[in-house]
């Protein structure tokens, strides 16, 4: 089979496509036809070495496809089922080897690509929306790249949940995209300072909540945009890192709480896996998430692929197929 293999940390031009021998499962693994595969962010951080993973490798943590085998053990799924997966590596290949307890069914109503790229972003936006800080109806949030993959489900899901969404974006093009997806404030952070504009559209309060996924551009903003006891959650750093920080500006923002979530916490055993990845699919066959695909690129291309999404030129999410 193909797949593109890092063999050393670096730039987009370390992902070489090579042949490789034809995987098989294990006990409590199974083998999938990988239809469409998630372009994401942690795929630059673990090719770059920032995120420290074994080399040589398969990248990818996100895709969807069809069950080709299963390895021992292995009840709830079967050969010809539709399936997709997050947060386990292999996706940028033609095959992959996935341990079963982290594959979820892909219903009728919902499409490969859809799968591949609602997994990991949509169940960090439903992590972050429903239990990092439950949004409540009438509560306003503030979405940095509101355009992006994970800002667009994000602002979906809070309005879902009846909240006043402010986002930002870069351009005239992805506010339209922004608004599109429900956000009723959009401020231009390349116009505007945003911390400022929050304030103005708050009458001064500040927002309940910043969900925040750029990290060393935007952190001073989203601290200084929040109310009293707000919540600043950090889930991501597409910018660079944030530096260290003195707990006491918390205190001095207003008794502010900073987390530092990411997704492996929040699908830790199966059921709540379940709960959430069925939540998404059921929205989404219901017409009431809209998925949008940013772009598609051949698995000989993932450089490419991965080199726009780190531009922030992209909006939606980026698909290798």
């Amino acid at each position: 089979m193909r797949a593109i293999v890092i063999e050393e940390n670096g730039g987009p031009e370390v992902l070489r496509l090579a042949e490789r021998d034809d995987p098989a499962p294990g006990p409590g693994e199974v083998l999938i036809d990988v239809e469409a595969r998630g372009v994401n962010f942690i795929d630059i951080y673990q090719r770059s070495g920032l995120y420290d993973v074994p080399l040589p490798y398969v990248p990818g943590m996100e895709g969807a496809g069809v069950v080709a085998a299963v390895g021992e053990g292995v009840t709830d799924l079967s050969v010809g089922q539709r399936v997709g997966w997050a947060m386990a590596p292999g996706a940028y290949a033609e095959q992959a080897v996935v341990k079963a307890s982290l594959v979820v069914p892909v219903p009728d109503a919902v499409s490969a690509e859809q799968a591949a790229a609602l997994l990991l972003q949509g169940m960090t936006a439903h992590y972050l929306v429903r239990s990092v800080y439950p949004v409540a109806e009438g509560d306003t949030v503030l979405v940095h790249a509101a355009a992006g993959g994970t800002g667009l489900l994000v602002t979906q899901l809070a309005k879902e949940r009846g909240a006043r969404v402010i986002g930002t974006v870069s351009t005239e093009e992805k506010e339209r995209i922004a608004r599109g997806a429900g956000a009723d404030e959009v401020v231009r952070y390349t116009e505007t300072p945003v911390a400022e504009a929050v304030r103005d559209l708050t009458g001064g309060e500040g927002v309940a909540a910043v969900y925040d996924g750029v990290g060393r551009d935007t952190f001073d903003a989203s601290l200084a945009s929040l109310r009293p006891r707000g919540v600043l959650a950090l889930f991501g750093q597409s910018s660079g890192e944030v530096a260290p920080v003195d707990p006491q500006r918390l205190n001095s923002a207003g008794s502010v709480y900073l987390t530092r979530p990411s997704l492996a916490y929040f699908v830790a055993d199966r059921e709540e896996l379940l709960g959430r990845a069925g939540d998404l699919f059921a929205l989404v066959g219901e017409g009431r998430l809209d998925v949008r695909i940013g772009g598609r690129y051949p698995l000989s291309d993932a450089g490419r692929a991965q080199s726009d999404l780190a531009s922030r030129r992209t909006t939606g999410k980026l698909l290798l197929v």
